[in-house]
């Protein structure tokens, strides 16, 4: 009798050390698994975070090609106006000339920024124009001294010429299909170079119109 109970006092023991054996297992098993979960979503906001930035990249991308198109098609319809603008000029009759020269149609050195005495003098030109010849054609030329390299003095006078040919038109309300911009840059000097006071003579924006 003592014999049996002894041995059933170590079966209970042996199946209690089973029971926790199973629970430590058990619970081992599921901080695991919480674990990986874990990993999974972190790693799923990581790949959301990633798909978001991409996502704002590709639409600031999108934005900027469309305001590229916008551009492209605004300076293709500005080209066209402009070409057939110079094919109706070259065909014209001139009128009359007016020269706006360094003496009071004044340009900081290469800079194509208008002053107020040059605006000044557009508002009296395009007066006179809507005036007294509304249909006419104007044939803008820019012209600049010899000082510096003769293609950087192309560019600056195509860029004060443009000054001029966008004044005109935004706020006197010239047609721009009225009107043509062409630079001579250093190439045809009215004056001699080798003064200032020639040069300033040199440094002008022509306005001719034609019929």
């Amino acid at each position: 009798m003592k014999r049996l109970t002894t041995v059933l006092a170590l079966l209970a023991a042996a199946l209690g050390l089973s029971g926790c054996a199973t629970r430590t297992y058990v619970d081992d098993k599921v901080a695991v698994v919480n674990q990986r979960v874990d990993e999974v979503d972190n790693n799923a906001k990581q790949n959301i975070r990633r798909l978001d930035a991409q996502i704002g990249l590709m639409d600031t991308t999108l934005k900027a090609h469309e305001e590229q198109i916008a551009a492209a098609q605004k300076t293709a319809q500005e080209a066209l106006e402009r070409a057939v603008a110079a094919g109706k000029l070259s065909e014209g009759k001139m009128l009359y000339e007016v020269v706006l020269s360094d003496d009071h149609f004044k340009f900081a050195p290469d800079s194509d920024k208008l002053s107020k005495e040059s605006m000044a003098a557009l508002d009296t030109f395009a007066r006179q124009l809507k005036a007294e010849n509304k249909g006419a054609y104007v044939e803008i030329q820019g012209h600049t001294d010899s000082r510096g390299e003769a293609p950087h003095n192309d560019k600056l006078g195509e860029r004060r010429a443009m000054a001029v040919y966008h004044y005109l038109h935004t706020k006197t309300g010239l047609p721009l299909h009225r009107m043509n911009v062409i630079s001579y840059g250093e190439s045809r000097p009215v004056a001699s170079n080798m003064t200032e006071a020639g040069r300033k003579q040199n440094r002008r924006v022509v306005l001719v119109v034609l019929k």
